[in-house]
């Protein structure tokens, strides 16, 4: 069977088809299957290749919560395994949230405008990552991305665009600010995650962009499914002319006939989201392949970059790599890391795939990438389909066995001589894989070059020569969250604005001065936000911030508190909390609550809706007082001051979870000295 298309050229950042005038033998790749059939593929020197964004890394939703906490020297190390150019992954794009304030998967990011006069470009981790990751790569790709908003921004509704023109200013505000606070260029920004469109804020946004001189700034949408966005974009001129991408989430490497006639590039802007061990890397090997072959999608975005948050927490390990461990030091550089240098560290944006792309006849596919200057590179992965299954969408079957492949080059490839090889093998059988490593070069007769290709293989195969496995000492041995822990927040010039260790669920905690406060309580920790959010997920209607260790079961927390919502206000501390993320609102655990209106209560749940214990504790706002909480095996006792309160109140459930400290709604609320002793 011989296949001919040089007379018939697609071209693919466009997906039209039209017929090219001047046609010859160039960058060619051609399969010589172990089956008795040929493949013969030519391509049009005239045609324009697909524009390549290739891998790439996503964080987002306090996914990277425990990485800033890291030490050095295992902090930059991390960083280096995820962004340095030929040594790890090699990133070539960090997606980022911008932070509304509201859970968002695993957490809540703070916003740069937690009310409408309100501006503050270093709250939270996500600018120094972004720093970090142009550190080390001046020309990654920075992109924006709303989750959620502040509820101003809502004007109280659970929707951002009644009022488009507030919502794209605060949008734009968030570019800005990166630019003139951070020196960073955000190249790309999104409507609202895996959330309704509206038309009329798009076209505003766009419009708004322009008006602030970010005209270079493009618009993805929807970040959701292929459609309905591919079918606006077609019926609407005006929205097509805002929008440059079509990000569609875990596609399940296909996309729609709609997405391919709106001649727009095509995105899989979140997919993976896949636990990290070997099938997760099977899984990665897979898509970033056949997202191309089967779907024209030039760059695939992972979530997360780094699974850097409480492993108890919703999708838990679903990163690149895994950081949860700060107090060790720990990290474990997991395969999806060396899955992405396969592509990352030999190709670049502005590369081009080669229309000479598929399938090999006993499964698997291969894709070729050239920067137009003689350089080429060719990865195939041969992955099997229980060992490469991603945790949506559900994967047909399919079957994969070892085979022959002869490749053959013609064209301005054909004087190539030998080309670099660097191989992993998963080893399921073996259970000892062997990732990205670097063999003798292939040499090639005539062009042509043969590989035996067993199953779960990943090959690269190209004449770039900087390719590396980079490598530091072990990292310290893991360890559990310390038994005892203490924290005064006592930190003039913090260089985070939150607290190491806290991650919050429902609301934001930040380190504040309390300028008039001359004593013992200068410096505390705040929970700042006082309007529901426009969320993204179904956020608790009380604060939260968890922190410890997950297993932990008898133990003493211990918090200075102090009210600031007279009459109406309240805090909390806790003790197993079972659940946060998306399921924040049904947490279960021991919650010693006290109000402004001087009274307590304990609960079995944050809701408060099971009661252990309640009565009289003459708290009132403005004022310091110490909450102890002590549970240990089916009892649970409180102190206020140092006096006991309540005793002996009967806990059956949760056996096990966090520690927390938290509010009673949306209100101003401080807090100081933490301490926890665990058994």
């Amino acid at each position: 069977m011989c296949i001919c298309l040089c007379c018939v050229c697609v071209y693919v950042c466009s997906v039209c088809v039209y017929v090219c005038s001047v046609c010859v033998y160039v960058c060619v790749v051609s399969v010589y299957m172990s089956v008795p059939s040929v493949l013969c593929l030519c391509i049009c020197l005239c045609s324009v290749f697909v524009y390549v964004c290739v891998p790439s890394c996503f964080i987002l939703q306090a996914t990277s919560r425990l990485l800033v906490n890291y030490l050095e020297p295992y902090r930059s190390q991390i960083l280096d395994f995820l962004f340095k150019p030929n040594f790890g992954a090699s990133l070539h794009i960090l997606k980022v949230e911008i932070g509304g304030d509201a859970q968002t998967t695993d957490g809540t990011e703070p916003s740069h405008m937690h009310y409408e006069n309100d501006e503050n470009y270093f709250r939270g981790y996500e600018w120094w990552l972004m720093r970090e990751a142009k550190k080390r790569n001046p020309n990654i790709t920075l992109i924006g991305l709303p989750w959620a908003f502040p509820g101003w921004v809502g004007h109280g509704k659970n929707w951002p665009y009644d009022f488009p023109d507030i919502t794209a200013a605060y949008v734009v505000n968030w570019i800005l600010g990166a630019k003139q606070y951070h020196d960073l260029d955000i190249q790309y920004v999104g409507i609202w995650n895996e959330r309704n469109y509206d038309s009329k804020y798009i076209k505003l946004l766009r419009y708004t962009l322009d008006k602030n001189g970010l005209e270079t700034v493009g618009i993805i949408a929807s970040d959701n499914l292929w459609e309905p966005i591919a079918f606006s974009l077609l019926l609407d001129p005006e929205l097509s002319a805002a929008v440059d991408v079509i990000g569609a989430h875990y596609p399940g490497t296909t996309t729609v006939l709609e997405a391919l006639e709106t001649h727009k590039r095509l995105w899989s802007s979140e997919d993976y989201s896949t636990f990290n061990d070997e099938v997760g890397g099977g899984c990665w090997a897979r898509i970033l392949n056949q997202n191309y072959v089967n779907g024209h999608m030039t760059a695939t975005i992972s979530w997360n970059l780094v699974a850097s948050y409480y492993e108890e927490l919703p999708f838990g390990r679903n990163g690149l790599m895994t950081a949860e461990e700060p107090w060790s030091g720990h990290y474990v550089v997991e395969p999806p890391i060396w899955i992405t240098a396969h592509t990352t560290q030999f190709s670049q944006p502005g590369w081009s795939y080669l229309q000479t792309v598929g399938h090999l006849g006993q499964g698997g596919s291969y894709v070729a990438l050239t920067d137009g200057k003689g350089n080429l590179t060719v990865v195939i992965e041969t992955m099997t389909h229980d060992h490469s299954v991603c945790i949506r969408p559900p994967l047909p079957p399919f079957n994969v066995t070892s085979q022959n492949a002869t490749f053959q080059l013609k064209g301005s490839f054909a004087s190539i001589k030998e080309l670099h090889v660097w191989r992993s093998q998963f080893n399921f059988k073996t259970k000892k894989p062997s990732f990205f490593e670097k063999l003798i070069p292939v040499k090639l007769l005539d062009g042509s070059f043969t590989l035996n290709l067993a199953e779960d293989e990943v090959y690269t195969l190209t004449t770039i020569t900087t390719g590396q496995k980079g490598s530091y000492p072990e990292p310290p041995a893991s360890a559990r969250f310390p038994k005892v822990y203490k924290d005064d927040f006592s930190v003039r010039n913090p260089p985070f604005t939150e607290a190491p260790d806290f991650a919050d669920q429902t609301g934001v905690f930040e380190y504040h001065i309390n300028l008039t406060d001359p004593g013992p309580h200068v410096f505390t920790l705040r929970q700042v936000v006082t309007q529901r959010p426009v969320t993204w997920a179904t956020d608790a209607d009380q604060t939260i911030s968890v922190i410890g260790d997950y297993q932990w079961q008898n133990l003493t927390v211990t918090c200075d508190v102090f009210m600031e919502s007279v009459m109406t206000g309240g805090v909390f501390i806790a003790a197993r909390v079972n659940k946060g993320g998306q399921a924040v609102r049904s947490a279960l655990g021991v919650f010693f609550w006290v109000f402004a209106d001087g009274t307590y209560k304990v609960t079995n749940d944050i809701v408060g809706q099971t009661v252990l214990a309640e009565g009289q504790s003459g708290t009132h706002t403005y004022g310091w007082f110490t909450l102890s909480l002590t549970v240990k095996g089916q009892f649970a006792s409180g102190l206020l001051n140092g006096f006991p309160l309540w005793q002996n109140a009967v806990v059956l459930t949760p056996n096990n979870g966090w520690a927390a400290i938290g509010t009673r709604s949306f209100e101003l609320a401080q807090f100081d000295n933490f301490a926890v002793v665990a058994e």
